[in-house]
């Protein structure tokens, strides 16, 4: 009987794959470059090639697997398996992935959006575990999340649930890539940090190693801010507390809604740990009705970089047990 599960994790540079068992464990993992030359045409053909190559020279058969679950960072129809556009892949048609994969490798293939995805793997084997009411958030190059609520991951009329990064936390804020102003995404990602650090530097008048760098034009990275945040710099420790502020503002507005269990906080910008996360709780306490406040937690993920193809494979164990 066949008692493994095969992971995807398509992302703008490297698409992550694991052969994984049905138990959550990574049996073996590798990645390769993400070609979004030509419009993307090569993503999927390279994928099936990797796939094929690696149950060929691996002690596994084909009949092993239950099949193939893949998270892709752009809005999809789950019914049909398609993709309806991916900027970062170069995907800017709807693009055929499930039919194309299927008929490829023939084994059954379910795909969802990369921030649902990721959230189910902290949901399975990370962070989440054992609770059936999780909210995950992603802090990397722009903010993700995911509802997981009663078991089920929500998705909404259209497939826009879960959409946390498009939270309004500053009204007439920060001009988001999708069209409004205010989003958390452009406080609290990557990028977003780096924003808000530029423009509070400006107004500034004492000494600090990220005024400094900012006047000089240097490089500053969010992992920067954070370094000298945890350091005592004045500067970044007040860029610190704004971004959480609006964090611990827009998981506080989710939780009043949701009451999970736990909202886990993930994604590169979580690697900053406690120097994130306590302020954050503090706003969140601040701002949630007392009855979530005091039974809704805010925790780091778990699974770093294995969410992913981690929550790709329960995908296609998911479908799997309703089909």
């Amino acid at each position: 009987m066949a008692r493994n599960l095969i992971g995807i994790d398509l992302g703008g540079t490297t698409t992550k794959m694991a052969f994984i068992s049905v138990d959550g464990e990574i049996l073996t993992k590798w990645s390769i470059p993400t070609d979004t030359s030509d419009d993307g045409k090569h993503i999927v053909p390279n994928i099936i090639k990797s796939v094929s190559a690696h149950i060929t020279s691996s002690e596994f058969s084909k009949a092993d697997f239950l099949g193939i679950g893949m998270g892709v960072p752009g809005p999809i129809d789950i019914e049909n398996g398609i993709v309806l556009f991916a900027v970062n892949l170069g995907w800017k048609q709807r693009q055929q992935v499930r039919d194309q994969i299927q008929e490829a490798l023939g084994l059954p293939f379910v795909l969802d959006n990369d921030a649902n995805v990721a959230s189910l793997g902290e949901y399975w084997k990370g962070a989440g575990e054992k609770d059936e009411d999780v909210v995950f958030v992603t802090l990397g190059t722009g903010v993700g999340g995911g509802v997981i609520a009663g078991g089920r991951l929500l998705h909404g009329v259209n497939g826009g649930a879960g959409e946390l990064g498009h939270v309004t936390v500053q009204p007439n804020g920060y001009l988001c890539n999708c069209g409004k102003r205010g989003c958390l995404e452009q406080y609290a990602s990557a990028t977003g940090v780096v924003h808000v650090a530029a423009d509070m530097a400006k107004d500034f008048l004492g000494t600090s190693r990220l005024k400094e760098m900012e006047d000089n034009q240097e490089n500053v990275t969010s992992k920067m801010i954070f370094y000298l945040a945890d350091n005592g710099d004045i500067l970044a420790n007040q860029v610190v507390d704004r971004v959480t502020f609006y964090l611990g503002l827009a998981l506080a507005n989710v939780a009043n809604i949701l009451n999970p269990a736990n909202i886990i906080i993930g994604g590169g910008v979580s690697n900053a740990g406690n120097t994130l996360l306590q302020p954050t709780t503090r706003y969140f306490q601040e701002n949630a009705f007392p009855a979530v406040r005091d039974s809704t937690k805010l925790r780091l993920a778990q699974l770093g970089n294995d969410a992913g193809v981690i929550g790709a494979a329960s995908l296609a164990l998911r479908f799997q047990k309703t089909n």
